[in-house]
């Protein structure tokens, strides 16, 4: 009966699972009879972290997988793993994230840090598992965007931060480029008959270790910050519900945008979140997904390769 039920459940994917946001929507998953995959990097946090779920959603189905963003051939040998070991993804949240890292760091293959985990690993990842995705029955994918998008800019002459590099433009830039990748997937989906629903969600301000890794780059403006976060803030459990209800309500629509509700959405219940003027300039969407093709080698095929 358990192998039954292991064959019937279907399957989500979280990236970035081991902690914070990631762990606690691989919970909210878990709870409602996914198969969870913690898609992360370190094995030791990601057994933890398979406790943690399974110790909230008794029976839980979940398991471990090595996913490294860094490194797009990482990324390439954690899809060819899921297509020899599973038939279908009827979820892929693309969650894990670094935030303002201090210095000018890069990839395994060149590109600057926070642009190739937010959101470039996260492209080619979703290219790869296309094949899954078109399988399922009622696909989604999930794209993490933040407030921060609402500043941002796609300098596609300084993707990289060859000329310059800014802590908090990288990250700003990242973000806006996932929540434009969500709206590009969704055109590409419907035009391809992909049959994705193609989804984006910002958790507002969460106390999350990601917080204390960014403030390191302002450390006076950023241990201001972190005094007065614990009144202007939610836990990482309300912070997820946002991502949660993108990838489980009934009452969302392809390409939408989901944010707390509540004051500046920086906290409080999920509904359509407010998209800046920057996230609604189609050239520049077009154009990010072609160069992000480029960067990446991403093919955008949903039969699966010989």
């Amino acid at each position: 009966m358990n192998e039954d039920r292991h064959a019937m459940a279907p399957l989500a994917v979280v990236t970035g699972a081991t902690a914070g946001l990631g762990l606690e929507t691989a919970k909210g998953l878990a709870a409602q009879g996914y198969r969870v995959i913690v898609a992360a990097r370190n094995a030791d946090k990601g057994a933890l972290a398979c406790h943690a779920i399974r110790a909230h959603a008794p029976g839980a189905i979940v398991r471990y997988e090595a996913l490294d963003l860094d490194s797009l051939e990482s990324v390439r040998d954690f899809a060819r793993r899921l297509r020899q070991t599973d038939a279908s993804l009827e979820r892929l949240i693309n969650n894990a994230g670094v935030m303002a890292v201090p210095r000018l760091e890069r990839t395994r293959e060149g590109f600057e840090r926070q642009l190739g985990v937010n959101y470039l690993g996260h492209f080619l990842l979703t290219s790869e598992l296309l094949p899954l995705l078109s399988a399922a029955t009622a696909p989604r994918v999930v794209q993490l965007s933040s407030l921060a998008h609402r500043s941002g800019h796609i300098d596609f002459d300084n993707l990289n931060g060859e000329r310059h590099y800014d802590p908090w433009r990288a990250y700003r830039q990242s973000k806006l480029a996932m929540l434009l990748f969500a709206q590009a997937l969704q055109k590409h989906s419907d035009d391809q008959d992909w049959g994705l629903l193609s989804l984006a969600a910002h958790p507002g301000l969460s106390r999350t270790a990601l917080f204390d890794d960014g403030v390191k780059s302002r450390p006076f403006i950023g241990s201001v910050f972190k005094l007065t976060l614990p009144l202007i803030s939610q836990s990482a459990a309300e912070g997820a519900r946002p991502t949660l209800h993108a990838a489980l309500s009934d009452h969302v629509g392809p390409g939408e945008y989901i944010g707390p509700g509540g004051l500046g959405e920086t906290r409080g219940a999920p509904k359509t979140a407010h998209r800046a003027r920057n996230a609604r300039d189609t050239t520049v969407e077009a154009r990010l997904w072609d160069v992000s093709c480029e960067l990446t080698g991403a093919r955008w095929e949903a039969t699966a390769p010989a």
